[in-house]
């Protein structure tokens, strides 16, 4: 099976993959292509109509303009999911090629603009864009006011080829050949729970202490809980009071008092309602890196932007005493 798509294997060889597409019909429009491939990726109508902007019944039309041009059928219904056939598995593959072409010459024309006017994608944590980026964000507005901000928040790591992003902020290092990084400096984060809940339950101090308390968990998998043990901490599944997956939500839960968690020491010196804990654990540390696409970052607007990210993130943050 195929494992981008789940829809099984793309025929290897090159003119059997063409006997599937009537060869003397016309190249469908690109729009119609695309309808066709988000259909495709998302495996759903409602998904790639969202994605591109449409309705659905708009793109349904397309992706049947482009099974009538061809002259077969190109998905069928699997419950709720587009399901390929074989002869869309043999048409995903070029459209996929013509995809990347496209985003290719998008990304070549996007390097090549000088202009300081226009709309700047940034992906960012949902906490880091919540807590971090807005006073950057008043700083772009007088250093270039035509510049307009686009974030995505998000805890997964954006597509920086398909532009769904221009430029992300992440923590890690960078290693598709396409991307370049600049590292900003090494984070840290520290254990805090609520003053109210620090004044119930005692002020927990050393990794043993930690056994005795509840914790707002991050995910129910067993990945949260083992990267915890990993740091020394020695808990298990019942020491977790309740879960989200988002870090803003997840850090909203520790500050109403619901347990102990993790978080950057710039961000929780920010909030006057929680307590450093387990102050004898040593912290978690972590790079920040800004990343974005080698094209783009000739466009003026974008390396702008990428630049004055990378000098206000890189400052060194003034924290104040969150100790009980």
């Amino acid at each position: 099976m195929d494992r981008a798509t789940g829809f099984g294997q793309v025929p290897s060889d090159c003119e059997n993959v063409r006997s599937l597409i009537p060869a003397s019909m016309e190249q469908p429009d690109w729009n119609q292509l695309k309808a066709f491939l988000e259909t495709a990726e998302t495996g759903s109508l409602s998904a790639a109509a969202r994605k591109l902007g449409l309705t659905q019944p708009t793109l349904s039309r397309q992706v049947a303009a482009v099974e009538k041009q061809l002259g077969v059928t190109l998905f069928e219904r699997v419950g709720k999911r587009m399901v390929l056939t074989e002869p869309g598995v043999a048409l995903l593959e070029h459209a996929r090629v013509m995809g990347s072409a496209a985003e290719d010459l998008r990304l070549a024309a996007t390097g090549q603009s000088q202009a300081v006017d226009g709309v700047v994608c940034i992906s960012a944590t949902e906490v880091v864009a919540a807590h971090l980026l807005p006073a950057v964000l008043h700083q772009l507005r007088l250093e270039a006011p035509g510049i307009v901000i686009e974030l995505v928040t998000s805890d997964a790591i954006s597509d920086l080829r398909r532009r769904e992003a221009d430029i992300a902020i992440r923590n890690l290092r960078p290693d598709q050949p396409d991307l370049i990084g600049r590292w900003v400096r090494d984070a840290s984060a520290s254990f805090y729970a609520a003053r109210a809940w620090v004044q119930q339950h005692g002020h927990p101090r050393t990794a043993a202490d930690a056994a005795r308390h509840f914790f707002v968990g991050m995910n129910r998998a067993g990945r949260y809980l083992a990267f915890l043990q990993q740091h020394g901490l020695p808990l298990q599944a019942s020491n977790f009071s309740c879960y989200a997956d988002n870090t803003l939500s997840n850090w909203s839960l520790v500050r109403s008092g619901l347990g102990i968690g993790p978080m950057m020491d710039e961000i929780a010196a920010m909030a006057p309602e929680v307590v450093r804990v387990l102050d004898e654990v040593p912290p978690i540390r972590f790079p920040i890196w800004l990343v974005t696409h080698r094209e783009l970052r000739t466009a003026r607007r974008i390396r702008l932007v990428f630049d004055l990210l990378a000098e206000a993130l890189g400052a060194e943050p003034h924290l104040r005493d969150t100790s009980a």
